[in-house]
């Protein structure tokens, strides 16, 4: 399976770089998302999570009214293109301890992908197998 099929009804929110940390938390609590790309001229530059607001922003007491969230994001995060398989979104998560990566073509956004988008596909699957199992099972003549 590729990324690109978790994105097709995909809404894509985003940040731009000049937008303070309250404005762009406001905005992951108003789509219960836990991290935003950042943006500068359309361009992806950036990825700001739950992780950046609590090690960047809330521990170093900086005030989110009045800081970018251009100073608090991760710059240049790891990406992945739409046609990249599922099983390198998921390596890359597990190597590397993400649990969001942004999806690219270049620096241009086409979405971003979670674990939790993931780990749901997988269950999907895996229900899936076990219901054509036990049609099979139902299916075949008990042996006499």
């Amino acid at each position: 399976m590729l990324i690109s099929d978790l994105l097709r009804n995909q809404v894509v929110i985003s940040a731009e770089v000049d937008q303070s940390v309250l404005e762009v938390v406001r905005l992951m609590v108003a789509h219960n998302i836990g991290a935003v790309p950042v943006l500068r001229g359309g361009q992806a530059v950036g990825i700001f999570s739950e992780r950046d607001l609590m090690t960047r922003v809330v521990v170093e007491g900086k005030d989110a009214s009045r800081t970018a969230v251009s100073q608090v994001m991760t710059e240049d995060p790891l990406s992945v293109a739409p046609n990249d398989s599922l099983e390198t979104c998921m390596t890359l998560m597990k190597r590397h301890g993400f649990r969001h990566l942004l999806v690219c073509t270049g620096r241009e956004l086409r979405g971003v992908i979670s674990l939790r988008d993931v780990l749901l596909r997988n269950l999907d699957e895996k229900d899936d197998e076990v219901r054509m199992m036990r049609a099979y099972l139902h299916s075949t003549p008990d042996a006499g």
